[in-house]
């Protein structure tokens, strides 16, 4: 695998806030959903209300696909990248506790949000196995495909 690659998909997932997550619907259609992110490396997790349409979605097909775009000022600077992944409720404290504090340093004001009962929250990881990298610095529409 290209390490420059790589390292710029995990530079990518470290410097967005933002992704839209595409999961599949009970009746088969897609449901395309903005979600804030934090990224360890290449995985990637969000929260949601436990009984949140994507996450009742993911329960179902843990296929999902997704886009991060960094913000950018001219289109010579897009970058971003979109992938097919599968996507899992974490449940391990351990890994639970590790991304509360990613999420904690990336977003403070989330510690306002945290409800009264946090079991009606869940923790989604995301597990990239295709990612397509944006990057029109090196020409408009160019991508490069990476296999994982």
């Amino acid at each position: 695998m290209d390490e420059q690659l790589l390292d710029q998909i995990k530079r990518i997932l470290a410097t967005g806030k933002d992704m839209t997550i595409a999961t599949i619907r009970d009746d088969g259609f897609p449901q395309a959903t903005t979600v804030s992110y934090v990224s360890d490396g290449m995985n990637i997790y969000f929260g949601c209300d436990l009984n949140a349409q994507k996450a009742r979605n993911i329960s179902r097909n843990n296929k999902v696909s997704l886009t991060i775009d960094l913000d950018y000022t001219d289109w010579n600077e897009i970058e971003g990248v979109s992938m097919a992944a599968l996507a899992e409720r974490i449940t391990d404290p351990d890994e639970m506790q590790h991304m509360g504090q990613l999420m904690l340093e990336k977003f403070p004001q989330v510690a306002s949000l945290i409800p009264d009962d946090p079991d009606t929250l869940t923790i989604i990881k995301v597990t990239p196995k295709v990612v397509s990298v944006l990057d029109y610095s090196k020409g408009f529409g160019h991508t490069d495909l990476v296999e994982l």
